[in-house]
């Protein structure tokens, strides 16, 4: 292959994949510009934003490294419905890991607030909005990353393109979407 070819096959390949990472960006941006009210709400929740984000494209970016990599090797058919047991387990471990990384960064959160004097909703507020969050943000980001690395393979794209913008922007939009839900759930039920 010459030099022009590959860098045409990496545009042809990237190029979608970071439109929608751009879309999926200002979808995001907007929803966390209609949370105004619930982040005035709920004290120090915008702390919590960042880290809550960051782990969804940290957690299931590395979940659609791990399928990618198991479909290279020929370890895995690119079909749910031959899904086997490596995979299931492999998309219940990220959720775990989601779920346990939302607690851990309500309790840092918590803590930092404490530790700075500024005002903190508190740790079973945080750690329910945390888990909500994650368990929503996680069953849409684990279906979004077996869909699109499976559909990406079968069209003949190479996963691990598709696998870091599409994973980390679904995570942004999934993840909003599920702290405005986890938010207004817990202020309906009374925390906060």
């Amino acid at each position: 292959m010459t030099r022009r070819s590959v860098a045409v096959e990496a545009y042809k390949e990237g190029v979608p994949a970071l439109s929608a990472s751009l879309v999926g960006g200002l979808l995001a941006g907007v929803v966390l510009g209609g949370m105004r009210s619930d982040l005035q709400t709920i004290d120090g929740l915008l702390v919590l934003v960042p880290a809550l984000l960051a782990t969804r494209g940290n957690v299931y970016g590395s979940l659609g490294a791990r399928i990618a990599t198991a479909l290279h090797q020929g370890l895995l058919e690119p079909r749910v419905s031959e899904a086997d047991d490596a995979l299931l387990r492999a998309v219940a471990a990220a959720i775990s890991n989601g779920l346990l990384a939302s607690v851990f960064a309500a309790v840092v959160a918590t803590l930092a607030l404490l530790s700075l004097g500024r005002p903190s909703a508190g740790l079973f507020t945080f750690a329910a909005i945390s888990i909500v969050a994650g368990l929503l943000s996680g069953i849409a980001l684990a279906t979004t990353v077996v869909f699109v690395v499976f559909a990406g393979y079968r069209r003949g794209y190479n996963p691990d393109t598709l696998v870091g913008p599409l994973v980390t922007t679904a995570g942004d939009v999934f993840g909003m979407a599920a702290l405005l839900l986890a938010v207004r759930v817990v202020i309906l039920l009374g925390g906060g």
